[in-house]
């Protein structure tokens, strides 16, 4: 630019900046449009020094008389195409810094106003264009830096200044839209200048994606793009190229986002191919994300994105030495017994899938291959999931061995289990099967025939001629031999007879469970034990021990129907109708030696439902108290009614009421029977617990009948609500359970949880600030820990429950005035 000519752009940008003059304004303004022209010769030179300054005066020139004089017409023609026909990347961040740093005003709307049409005539295209056209226009650091925050932020940057009063098109949804059809423009034009032999640049749309997925607009960009890119690669050599080359350009620290937002929106791995290639062997960063985070590190994706992201590994024999790498790392995570323990159940459902999917996946020679590490994953895996006191991850253990079992070529050693089937395992073995083929596709449909089946019949003396014409004609006497017509005999309240009488003598029941070798005999005790045990009071109490001690090592040796359930409910009848001496024997017996863990565990069944009983109200003792005796007499007939009953139900029915009072008596006061033994049955349980046995390692590897006593413990302290003994009961349950907050077992901590919140909910609020005030704040501080830090979510839940029960409690206590 020669120096008279610059002399002149300079006093025009001048006057623009200072002068109030209208006239000189717009004559500068005329003058200094002519520069943006495409055919003028000073163009470039004009944009790279002048622009940026005459922008700012204009922006400056907002509140002054020239601009407010203006018609509309000249505003657009002198003000507005300044910030439209110039240097994209220059007029958007002097309108974003505008904007910023505008107040409330006729000014600000303007400004608003010239970057919604900036937005809306393509001029963020225009910007992108010019750095991937030729190679590209190449900034600094600095400049790429601050224009991708412009870029990517504009939602941000202008909600936060507009407020309530942001525009449609700055909104993030309709934004990201803009900028992910902007994205597929650039790539078509990319497309058509590759083919006309001229070379373009995506690295700096590369980085404004992986800014935009990065600030959390993944789902909205590939919401647009991912179809697209589908369709456009399904057929298009050069379109696959010019996909894998734009996400090659993406950061490395930005690649996470984009390469999980691209396998969260692509609909299988044959798209996820086409669109990103042998990024994942380009590209350690994605490899990492691929291999590793998306699969070890995260487990709240769906069933599909496992499909893809697997599957794509599998697609290309490129890419299968990564999948036999996966297969490695699934395996070693799913049979890490640390990972079992200090993992949710969530997430080892998650690496489960991915471990069966890998093994669909694999061929054989390559199973073959990893044979060694199948088998140590198999053996090591299978005891540490069978080892936890989950029922969740026993199960996923089973299936996951059996299934492993039968990918391996041994025949003869495949691994069979006993189950029942829920969703999870349904879903694990779903894995398996073929994204393609559903399983409710897979049936053909039924015939028309079997539609007709489900009819219901016709009435008595009546034909459908459908029926006679669908149905071949009967033969003569078909009719005769017919035992359709024949009613069935209700059989519903049969009972089933068995070889040997029922005892009618409690110590007949006795010496049968005890001495005789009969099968049926044996069944017939067992069965008649409950209501014997329960009718005969008096000879119970007798030999209540004697009976616990038998029925407590009886054996199934005869596969008795039911045996468990009566031989429980019989050990139940004996601690309700006895409870003392029986809850004295059991608790003595539960730290013996020579008990295995079922025994264990049936005691403590025994305890918790005869508390259960015994704490329940007696209502109505016709329907077998037992604790009393008690014979009904016979009751008169429902015909007969006496005379006053029948006068006074007529008055009642004749009679109008406006109000009522109670419809039913309040209900009559009765003792709870497990309020005097609730100590027999309670503090004996907290006795030699940390005393190892060759048997019985409680605080050691027996987990799972921890968790069953500390739930049997918290079920207690809460049924002993209102006792006198529930403070003494509530403060040693807490400081048993202290000791135990951080166990690695989380059915362990579910209990210890479980224990607090009955002690919250059982102990009186005024008990608790006297007798636990020291422990209230070491309480309230792991319990806010666990809410927030444990894997488990029951854990969190109950933490959480915890909490209110004690702060209700507390506020009772000394804030009584606003209870209601």
């Amino acid at each position: 630019m020669e120096a008279e000519v610059r002399l002149e752009v300079t006093h025009c940008v001048r006057t623009v900046t200072l002068s109030r003059e209208t006239g000189t304004v717009l004559d500068a303004l005329r003058k200094l449009s002519g520069y943006l022209d495409d055919s003028c010769s000073d163009r470039a030179e004009f944009c790279r020094v002048f622009y940026t300054p005459l922008l700012q005066g204009l922006v400056k020139g907002l509140n002054s008389d020239w601009f407010h004089k203006m018609p509309a017409s000249q505003r657009t023609e002198l003000w507005d195409s300044f910030f439209l026909c110039g240097p994209t990347d220059q007029a958007l961040l002097t309108l974003l810094d505008a904007i910023t740093s505008s107040e409330p005003s006729a000014g600000l709307e303007h400004l608003v106003y010239v970057l919604e049409q900036f937005l809306s005539t393509g001029r963020i295209e225009v910007l992108l264009w010019s750095r991937c056209e030729g190679g590209g226009v190449v900034d600094s650091l600095q400049v790429t830096e601050v224009l991708l925050n412009r870029l990517v932020g504009l939602p941000s940057l202008t909600a936060n200044k507009l407020q309530t009063k942001t525009p449609p098109a700055f909104l993030p949804e309709q934004y990201c839209s803009l900028l992910a059809n902007t994205i597929l423009s650039i790539l078509e034009k990319t497309c058509k200048a590759l083919r006309g032999g001229q070379d373009c640049s995506l690295g700096f749309v590369g980085q404004m994606l992986g800014k935009a997925c990065a600030q959390g607009h993944t789902a909205l960009l590939f919401r647009t793009l991912a179809p697209c890119l589908s369709a456009h690669t399904l057929s298009d050599v050069l379109w696959r190229r010019v996909s894998v080359k734009l996400l090659e350009n993406v950061p490395d620290r930005w690649m996470e986002a984009v390469v999980t937002g691209l396998v969260q929106a692509v609909n299988g791995p044959e798209t996820l191919s086409r669109i990103m290639g042998n990024v994942v062997l380009k590209n350690p960063k994605a490899q990492f994300v691929i291999t590793h985070k998306l699969l070890l590190l995260q487990y709240h994706h769906k069933d599909c994105v496992l499909r893809t992201l697997l599957g794509y590994l599998a697609q290309c024999d490129e890419r299968r030495p990564l999948l036999a790498q996966v297969l490695r790392a699934v395996c070693q995570a799913w049979s890490n017994s640390s990972a079992v323990k200090h993992t949710t159940v969530e997430q080892q459902l998650y690496v489960s899938k991915a471990l069966l999917l890998c093994l669909s996946l694999s061929k054989p020679q390559e199973i073959e291959q990893q044979q060694q590490v199948l088998r140590q994953c198999m053996l090591s895996g299978m005891q540490c999931h069978l080892d936890s006191s989950v029922l969740r991850v026993r199960k996923i253990g089973m299936v996951v061995g059996e299934c492993i079992s039968q990918h391996m070529d041994t025949p003869t050693a495949r691994l069979s289990f006993q189950f029942e089937h829920d969703d999870e395992t349904r879903a694990l073995l779903e894995i398996l099967q073929p994204a393609e083929i559903k399983p409710e596709s897979a049936h053909s449909p039924e015939p028309e025939v079997k539609s007709e089946e489900v009819k219901s019949p016709s009435p008595p003396g009546h034909s459908n001629p459908s029926d006679a014409a669908s149905q071949p004609a009967a033969q003569p006497d078909s009719d005769l031999d017919s035992d359709d017509e024949l009613t069935p005999y209700d059989m519903s309240a049969d009972e089933v007879q068995t070889k040997c009488a029922l005892p009618y003598y409690l110590r007949d029941c006795l010496d049968g469970l005890l001495t005789s070798e009969d099968p049926d005999r044996v069944c017939a005790c067992l069965q008649a034990a409950d209501g014997l045990l329960r009718r005969h009071i008096s000879t119970t109490k007798e030999v209540s021990v004697e009976f616990s001690k038998v029925l407590l090592h009886m054996e199934d040796k005869y596969n008795t129907p039911s045996f468990l359930f009566h031989r429980q409910r019989a050990m139940v009848a004996l601690a309700v109708t006895d409870p003392i001496p029986v809850s004295e024997y059991l608790t003595t017996e539960f730290y013996s030696l020579n008990y295995n863990l079922r025994q264990r565990l049936d005691m403590l069944e025994v305890f918790a439902l005869a508390a259960q009983e015994l704490s329940q109200p007696i209502t109505n003792k016709s329907e077998g108290n037992s604790l009393v005796s008690f014979v009904s007499p016979l009751e008169p007939s429902n015909d007969l009614k006496h005379w006053r009953q029948v006068v006074e139900e007529r008055i009642r029915s004749k009679t109008r009421r406006f109000s009522k009072g109670l419809s039913q008596p309040p209900p009559k006061a009765t003792p709870n029977l497990y309020a005097p033994v609730a100590g027999y049955f309670f503090f004996p349980l907290l006795r030699n617990y940390d005393r190892p046995q060759a048997t019985f390692d409680l605080l050691g590897s027996d987990h799972l009948v921890l968790g069953q006593l500390l739930s049997t413990l918290g079920l207690l302290m809460h049924l002993a609500i209102h006792a006198p003994v529930a403070t003494q009961m509530g403060k040693a349950l807490l400081d048993f359970v202290w000791a135990l907050r951080f166990h690695i077992d989380q059915s362990v901590r579910r209990g210890v949880l479980m224990c607090v919140c009955a002690v919250f909910l059982t102990m009186p609020s005024q008990s608790l600030l006297q007798e636990l005030s020291d422990d209230l704040v070491d309480t309230r501080a792991w319990l806010a820990e666990v809410a927030e830090t444990d894997v488990d979510a029951d854990c969190r839940s109950l933490a959480v429950q915890c909490l209110v029960l004690q702060e209700r409690s507390l506020k009772k206590e000394l804030h009584p005035e606003t209870q209601t």
